[in-house]
C-alpha cells in the first residue's frame, strides 16, 4: 500500500512537473512592444530565467537589469505582477507568442496598454538597421515642447556602431537608461522600468543637429522635441530651486508611518543628528533611484549621527492604499529608515500645502539637507540616477561631503 501511494505521488509530481514545463515561457531574452493610443509601438527587451521550480524576467534597458519575481502562469494565462509602481500584465501565452494588456493602476481608474512580446528576440527596434554615417555620441541641449510649455534638458548618449545608449537630464531628475539605435537618418531611443514607457524619436540632420522629435510616453502622453550638439549645455544649480519661506529656518511636520504611528521631526531619534527628509513616491522612478541610494548611504552614516526620513506623496490620500504601495518600496529595497505616509498626493500644490515652510515644491524626488540643530542647510531638487554615469557619481561625492562636513560642526 505504501509503495503504491509512493508510486502515485511520483506520478503526480511528473504530471506537475509536466505541466509546469508546458505553461513555461521559453528561456532567454525575448522582445516587448506596448501600443500607444496613437499606434506607436515602445519596444523593450527581457530576460526570461529560470529560478528553482518558478520563472523570474529581468527587464532591460541599456546596463540596467531590472528583476521581476512575481511571475505566474496557469493553464495558457501568464500573470506578471510589478514589483514597483502598482502595474501588471495580463497575458495569454498563443504558442510561443504573449498577448494581452500591461495594465498600470491609477488612483481612480486602470490604464491598459496592448502588449505583445516574442522569444528569441535580442533585437529592439530593428533586426538589422540601415547604415548612417552619422554619431550622435556626446552632450546635447534638447528642449522639448513648444511656446510657453517648453523646457529645456540635457541630452548625454554614446553610440557604439548603431547602437546608442544615454538618457536626458531634468532640472527633476533623468529619464534612466534609455537604449536604442540610429538607423539610416533617425534615431529611436525607448525605455520601460514597469511603471514608465518612453520612445523618443528624431531626424539626424548632421552629427549636431536632432530636429523633428517624438516623445511618447505611457498611452497618451505625446510630446516634440529637437536638439542642438553643445558639449557645455547644462542645467539650473538643483540646489536653486526649492527653499525655506523668509522668515523659517527649520521643517516641521507629523506624519504616520508604515504603521500608523505618527513620526515628528521632534522625536528624540532626530534630536542632534544630521538629518535628510526625502520628498518622495511610490510611482516615482527617479524617487526609486534615490532610496537605492540612500539605504546604502544610511548604512554608512547612520553610526556617525546621520537619520533618514521619507515622506511618501502618492496617487490617493487613502492611508491603506497607499500604505501598500510603500511597503512595495520598503521590501524591494529593505529600506532601514522610516517611511511615513503622508496623507497628501503627489500633486505639487498638495505637496506644498503639506510643509508650507517650503516655497514651492518643483518635483520629485525633493532633499531636504537640516543640520545638528535642525536648521535647514540646503534643498536639493531632482536626483541623477545611475542611468547618467558620471553625475551619479559627482552627485554622491558632493552630498557625502557636505554631509562630512555638517558631522564635524558642533
Amino acid at each position: 500500500m505504501i509503495k503504491k501511494l509512493i508510486s502515485g505521488a511520483a506520478v503526480l509530481a511528473a504530471l506537475t512537473t509536466h505541466t509546469q514545463a508546458q505553461n513555461s515561457l521559453q528561456e532567454g531574452v525575448w522582445r516587448g512592444e506596448l501600443k500607444t493610443a496613437s499606434a506607436k509601438v515602445i519596444p523593450f527587451n527581457f530576460d526570461v530565467t529560470q529560478a528553482g521550480n518558478k520563472q523570474e524576467i529581468y527587464i532591460i534597458n541599456s546596463s540596467e537589469r531590472f528583476k521581476v519575481t512575481d511571475v505566474t502562469s496557469k493553464g495558457d494565462s501568464v500573470f506578471i505582477r510589478m514589483p514597483l509602481f502598482d502595474s501588471e500584465f495580463r497575458l495569454k501565452h498563443s504558442g510561443k507568442e504573449l498577448t494581452g494588456q500591461y495594465i498600470k493602476h491609477l488612483a481612480d481608474k486602470d490604464v491598459p496598454m496592448e502588449f505583445t512580446a516574442t522569444p528569441a528576440t535580442s533585437w529592439r527596434f530593428f533586426k538589422q538597421p540601415v547604415k548612417s554615417a552619422a554619431n550622435v555620441s556626446g552632450r546635447w541641449s534638447a528642449i522639448f515642447g513648444e511656446g510657453n510649455s517648453r523646457d529645456t534638458t540635457v541630452g548625454e548618449f554614446k553610440q557604439s556602431g548603431q547602437k546608442v545608449t544615454g538618457t536626458f537630464l531634468t532640472t527633476t531628475g533623468d529619464y534612466r537608461f534609455l537604449e536604442g539605435t540610429v538607423s539610416g537618418d533617425s534615431l529611436y531611443l525607448s525605455c520601460f522600468d514597469g511603471g514608465h514607457a518612453f520612445l523618443f524619436t528624431a531626424k539626424v540632420e548632421d552629427n549636431n543637429t536632432l530636429s523633428d522629435g517624438k516623445f511618447f510616453s505611457g498611452l497618451t502622453g505625446k510630446d516634440v522635441w529637437t536638439a542642438k550638439r553643445d558639449e557645455n549645455a547644462k542645467l539650473p544649480d538643483a540646489y536653486s530651486l526649492t527653499a525655506l519661506k523668509p522668515g523659517y529656518k527649520k521643517l516641521d511636520f507629523t506624519f504616520k508611518d508604515l504603521d500608523g504611528k505618527p513620526v515628528s521631526l521632534s522625536d528624540n531619534r532626530f534630536k542632534n543628528k544630521v538629518i535628510i527628509v526625502q520628498i518622495m513616491g511610490s510611482w516615482c522612478p527617479n524617487c526609486m533611484d534615490e532610496t537605492a541610494y540612500m539605504v546604502n548611504y544610511y548604512k554608512k552614516y547612520q553610526k556617525r549621527g546621520v537619520e533618514v526620513v521619507g515622506l511618501a506623496y502618492e496617487r490617493t490620500t487613502d492611508f491603506a492604499r497607499s500604505r501598500k504601495s510603500v511597503l512595495q518600496i520598503k521590501n524591494r529595497f529593505n529600506v532601514p529608515y522610516p517611511l511615513l505616509i503622508t496623507g497628501y498626493t503627489s500633486n505639487k500644490e498638495e505637496t506644498a500645502k503639506s510643509l508650507p515652510m517650503l516655497t514651492k515644491v518643483v518635483g520629485f524626488p525633493t532633499t531636504i539637507i537640516i543640520d545638528k540643530k535642525g536648521d535647514v542647510r540646503k534643498i536639493h531638487t531632482g536626483f541623477n540616477g545611475p542611468g547618467t554615469g558620471e553625475h551619479y557619481t559627482e552627485f554622491i561625492t558632493e552630498f557625502e561631503k557636505l554631509t562630512d562636513d555638517l558631522l564635524k560642526e558642533k
